[in-house]
Formats: structure tokens, C-alpha cells, sequence
């Protein structure tokens, strides 16, 4: 079984001595480099350098500077997504991000974690699990996605939550660990 293979399937893996993934991390850092440190003004020359890395980019979507990824193909977003400042996506195997999602500052998703038992962690071991956010989430500030995670279409996730099991769709999320407060209703359309 490849190194690959082992990461898609969710089992513990060491990456540290593999050539392969030390240079496709250090071409999507160099392009997020560009990235993160183009002017305010060099729209189309973002847009063109996300692309180059993400696995999927559409031709409606904004995401602010300073972006982290590990490799960037293996984020795929969807049509009008928006993020906003100092977004972070460990994307060691799938993360998928649907339609008309809002992501605000400092979110992390991270498809990728450490296994508890410390002799698994001697040689950096490590674990990683896809993640599928639905359309039309927003994610508040400092909000963190922990691996193998799906988020339902319509959800909120409150600021600060911690996401450790899955959110089902239509429903306001929040804390940490992060569970459902409540649903979306109605009388939602008259707040803010």
C-alpha cells in the first residue's frame, strides 16, 4: 500500500521521509507564498494562483490573504465561497466546501490529527479523515474543524466552536465541543 493510499484510507502513516509529498508541500507553500504576499489591487493573479493549487475553484469566490494549506489539490471549493483572513486547511486527503459558504477569521480545518497512544506518535505518526462542508454554512471566527467532520447544508457554526462529530443541515451549532442549540427556522428571516 502507498503512502497515499494509506492517508485515503484513514490509517496511520508517517510522512516525513517521503520525497513526493515534501515537494508538492513545498510548491503549494511557495505559491501560497505569492499568494499571501500579492497586492490588494492583483485580483486576476490571485485568482489564477489558487487555481493552480486548489483541486477545485470555481470562477465566483473571494478568500483574503494570509491562506495555509498543505497541498492545495486536495481542497475543492464551490461556486460563490467566501473567507475571510488567516484561513488554515490541513488538507492531507479531501476537504470539500460546498456553494454560497462564508468562512470568517482564523478558521482552521484540518483533515489530519495524531493518534492518542503515544508509541503510535514516535516517528510522527498521523491520521487523516476527509471533511465535507454542505452549501450555504457559514462558519464563525476561530471556529475549528477536526478530521473525518461533515458540516450539513444551511448550518451555522457559532465563533470559537470546536466541531468533533458531524453537524446535520438546518441548524445553529456551537461551543467545544460543538453541538446543535438549535434549528434554523423562519422566524430566522426577520433577525440578525
Amino acid at each position: 500500500m502507498t503512502l497515499k493510499e494509506k492517508m485515503a484510507a484513514g490509517l496511520i502513516y508517517t510522512d516525513l521521509d517521503s520525497p513526493e509529498l515534501a515537494a508538492e508541500h513545498r510548491h503549494c507553500l511557495e505559491v501560497l507564498h505569492k499568494f499571501n504576499h500579492s497586492e490588494p489591487g492583483e485580483i486576476k493573479l490571485r485568482a489564477k494562483l489558487l487555481k493552480e493549487i486548489l483541486g477545485g475553484c470555481p470562477e465566483d469566490f473571494w478568500i483574503e490573504p494570509p491562506l495555509r494549506c498543505s497541498y492545495g489539490y486536495n481542497t475543492f471549493i464551490g461556486n460563490h465561497f467566501y473567507a475571510n483572513y488567516n484561513l488554515t486547511i490541513i488538507d492531507d486527503v479531501k476537504v470539500e466546501i460546498g456553494e454560497h459558504v462564508l468562512i470568517a477569521p482564523n478558521v482552521v480545518i484540518t483533515t489530519s490529527g495524531h493518534p492518542v497512544h503515544p508509541d503510535l506518535r514516535l516517528n510522527g505518526g498521523q491520521f487523516s479523515k476527509p471533511i465535507k462542508i454542505g452549501n450555504h454554512v457559514w462558519l464563525g471566527a476561530n471556529v475549528v474543524i477536526l478530521p473525518g467532520i461533515e458540516i450539513g447544508d444551511n448550518s451555522v457554526i457559532g465563533a470559537g466552536s470546536i466541531v468533533t462529530k458531524n453537524i446535520p443541515p438546518n441548524v445553529v451549532a456551537v461551543g467545544n465541543p460543538c453541538k446543535v442549540l438549535r434549528q434554523i427556522t423562519d422566524k430566522d428571516r426577520a433577525q440578525t
